[in-house]
């Protein structure tokens, strides 16, 4: 099919963009899948239809909470063959593998203050005890400059992750930020998976790196037979066929930076 819906129709596309059934791809099937999977996770990590945004949520209990206040120790030798013990808290959760990001987390704190004592419920109490003479504007201005104070008393919560690892450390005294039942919202993205949604195999660029890879394997296989004749003169040539393939790879992945790929944000500062 030109089209293809699934995984084995994606091989079978590249194949014969390589000119299979005519002539004879010298590629193990092995090779082939691990050239479909390499270009699967390219384009899942870079293409900007391979992930979605999606929110999270995590519920903590008290076990969870408990271990979170634990310690990992670690020992390092220094000079002079002196042991130092470090140690780690393991203040992190366990995130599914198919999350690439996570851009942040949710703040801890909610917005809807019930306690007397609070900076907020007193503003709002004493500047916006007659919504019927407040300008929903001003209202507005009022809870932003609130939010803003209060960042600047509490601070922001830190959280890091690395896709590598799965783990995402929360950077929170889980003994006053969290309790058993809490939740956490996380702001993350997630690879898309073809399995689920089988677009992804028709993806025009996709199939275009899928059919290279394979080629760039067929030259590769070849190489060692660089010189050998076959009947009819027909003369082996490997390394052509690879640095064909090498050249599409570059053009194909210069072209995701260029059209597909979601330029990384500014750090200023």
């Amino acid at each position: 099919m030109a089209q293809p819906s699934t995984r084995q129709e994606l091989v079978n596309y590249a194949l014969r963009k390589l000119g299979a059934p005519v002539l004879e791809i010298n590629v193990d099937d092995d090779q082939i899948e691990d050239a479909v999977d390499d270009a699967i996770q390219y384009y899942q990590e870079r293409h900007m239809d391979g992930y979605m945004r999606t929110y999270l949520k995590y519920k903590f209990d008290q076990a969870t909470v408990d271990l979170m206040t634990t310690d990992t120790s670690e020992t390092a030798t220094q000079v002079g063959a002196r042991a130092s013990t470090f140690k780690t808290q393991n203040n992190f959760i366990t995130l599914p593998s198919h999350i690439k990001g996570v851009v942040k987390v949710f703040d801890f704190t909610s917005k809807n203050v019930t306690n007397l004592f609070d900076v907020r419920y007193q503003w709002r109490l004493n500047d916006l005890w007659d919504l019927t003479n407040t300008e929903i504007l001003t209202y507005e201005m009022v809870n932003r400059r609130l939010e803003d104070i209060y960042f600047l008393l509490e601070g922001q919560k830190q959280v890091r992750f690395n896709m590598r690892g799965s783990r995402l450390y929360l950077d929170i005294d889980f003994k006053t930020d969290t309790r058993d039942n809490d939740f956490i919202v996380l702001d993350c993205f997630r690879a898309i998976n073809p399995a689920e949604f089988n677009q992804v195999y028709n993806d025009p660029w996709l199939k275009r790196y899928t059919t290279s890879l394979i080629k760039r394997q067929w030259g590769q296989n070849l190489i060692k037979f660089k010189g050998a004749v076959l009947p009819g003169n027909i003369e082996l040539n490997g390394r052509e066929i690879y640095e064909d393939a090498l050249n599409e790879i570059e053009k194909l992945e210069s072209e995701m930076i260029s059209s597909y790929e979601i330029p990384p944000m500014d750090m200023i500062g």
